[in-house]
């Protein structure tokens, strides 16, 4: 057997050694890429989801995109739709069967659909829920809870009775109370704002914005109510000790005497606040004018108000009514057996 000639074989190296060199820097990248695929690959998070699922996803991540895009466009702040732990805003709002109740309720549809973190309570003041109402819920895209509480026949308004005779929609806003303390009733400290918006009324975006921060009880300006252009609480020109403005009385046409001369629209109560409060309920026994006083005086205390809307100076809410329509012809109509809105939903 021949012995390897240590000599030769240093020679032969150095003869080839940049071809070595050359080949084994080849072997690296080549094999290196691939464990670099490989280990990549391991870590998609995608790795092993059916292809129909991850279809859907980037579907999914289109429309998000779309949507953050449309929501910029509207000026609306990436906060108030990218933050998981935004205030929820419970908003209950009575509502009655007539013939212009769904264009009312479509009206409030169309501005909660571009309030984030929004929660719906709609009570109807029927025996129970009506198919109408059920189906615009179903279909309205909002986060909603659907209730109905009858107002018995001698607390209802007849048809020549002026608005302001009797109260109207107490027991419908006392049911959807009812709902958010047994929701909460494990959590006296859940974190929310809860806000009475009725049907007939104009609201603003803005108005949500303004109240989402809530500690106690919010309030603002209400315009084309109580005979005058707009009632609105009288702030402190100056900045109290405490570093706030202070609400120090009420600028309204009609009994600004009130301990809380304000309009059903024109506050908004922190969620934990009102569940603390038990009695916090509003009372059919309530004078004319002063249920929401009665309400708001279980609460709270004119100290401890928050004038919002710039201290109360914007106006974000109208107490619009909508006309009520001259049915006339259709009741005629429908004598002989040729009602209008037969088979269409109005």
């Amino acid at each position: 057997m021949t012995l390897l000639n240590p000599y030769r074989v240093r020679r032969k190296l150095n003869k080839y050694y940049t071809y070595i060199v050359f080949l084994l820097v080849i072997w690296i990248l080549w094999y290196g890429d691939l464990f670099s695929f490989h280990w990549q690959k391991s870590l998609d998070p995608l790795d092993g989801v059916p292809r129909n699922v991850v279809g859907e996803l980037i579907e999914l991540r289109r429309q998000v995109k779309q949507l953050k895009t449309v929501l910029k466009n509207h000026r609306v702040p990436e906060k108030e739709y990218s933050d998981p732990f935004l205030t929820t805003i419970y908003v209950i709002t009575p509502t009655y069967a007539r013939p212009h109740q769904k264009a009312e309720l479509t009206r409030l549809k169309s501005v909660f659909l571009h309030i984030p973190a929004l929660h719906w309570i709609l009570v109807e003041d029927a025996e129970g829920k009506t198919e109408l109402v059920t189906r615009f819920l179903e279909t309205s895209g909002l986060e909603y809870t659907h209730l109905h509480r009858a107002t018995p026949p001698e607390w209802k308004l007849k048809d020549n009775d002026p608005s302001w005779h009797k109260p109207r929609g107490v027991l419908q806003r006392n049911a959807g109370i009812e709902w958010l303390r047994k929701t909460f009733a494990s959590n006296k400290n859940a974190k929310g704002v809860v806000y009475f918006a009725d049907d007939d009324n104009t609201y603003s975006i803005e108005l949500f914005k303004e109240m989402r921060d809530t500690s106690t009880v919010s309030v603002w300006p209400v315009a084309l109510v109580g005979g005058v252009m707009v009632e609105r609480p009288h702030v402190s020109p100056t900045r109290e000790p405490k570093g706030g403005h202070n609400v120090i009385g009420w600028l309204t046409g009609w009994r600004p005497e009130r301990p809380f001369a304000t309009d059903m629209a024109g506050f908004a109560v922190n969620l934990s606040l009102l569940l603390r409060r038990e009695n916090a309920y509003f009372s059919l026994d309530s004078q004319r004018g002063l249920l929401e006083s009665d309400f708001l005086a279980k609460v709270t205390t004119m100290a401890q108000l928050e004038p919002k809307a710039e201290l109360c100076t914007k106006v974000y809410v109208w107490h619009t009514r909508t006309e009520k329509p001259n049915m006339k012809d259709e009741y005629r109509l429908q004598k002989m057996g040729k009602a209008t809105n037969e088979g269409i939903e109005v």
